[in-house]
């Protein structure tokens, strides 16, 4: 969804690399509906007794028990809907009520600035809640090049005031079957990811 050349850099160290594979999961659930394949792979995540590692467990077992048909069906009618859908993951609509207003912009200007360029296939903004997830798997990662206070200022400015919100939103609504484990993990990462850009380093 974003693209940058990549950076020379060390190997990334374990934790950065769980990081990554967690906003790496979460852009791929929420970027588009899931197949087949990847309902398999989420199938085989494993968990512990931590709150993490029980919400893997959870969309593990969601996963197993999915049907792509079905699992499509559900994402449309949660993200795209006929008109809209029954959620809007955009950091402009959960911040002030409307789409495109200032969060974008500022999601636009620190993309800029940080040299990361918008993939030309990718039709949503840049504050749709898949393309941030993306963005902060590939700091992560070391695929895009940003220390850990420029990946706290990111988060603390485009995911931290909304995107806990809009995940316990996306895991108690009604109409969700799949995706209510999606969002039980995305919350729970989301926590945690906040508490731990807090912490001193």
């Amino acid at each position: 969804m974003v693209r940058k050349e990549m950076t020379e850099s060390g190997a990334v160290d374990e934790i950065d690399a769980l990081r990554g594979a967690e906003y790496g999961l979460l852009a791929m659930l929420l970027g588009a509906a899931p197949t087949t394949d990847l309902l398999t792979r989420v199938a085989g995540l494993r968990g512990d007794v931590s709150a993490l590692g029980l919400a893997h467990i959870e969309l593990a077992q969601a996963a197993e028990a999915a049907d792509e048909t079905a699992v499509g069906r559900e994402y449309f009618n949660l993200f795209i809907g006929v008109g809209r859908g029954e959620l809007l993951p955009y950091g402009s609509y959960y911040q002030t009520g409307f789409l495109h207003e200032r969060p974008l912009a500022r999601v636009r200007e620190d993309l800029a600035l940080m040299g990361i360029e918008r993939a030309g296939h990718m039709r949503e903004p840049e504050d749709h809640i898949a393309i941030l997830c993306e963005v902060m798997a590939g700091f992560a990662r070391g695929e895009f090049e940003a220390d850990l206070a420029a990946q706290a200022r990111f988060f603390e400015r485009h995911l931290a005031p909304w995107a806990a919100r809009f995940f316990a939103d996306l895991e108690t609504t009604r109409t969700a079957s799949f995706y209510k484990s999606v969002g039980r993990l995305g919350r729970t990462f989301m926590e945690l990811e906040s508490e731990a850009f807090t912490l001193p380093h």
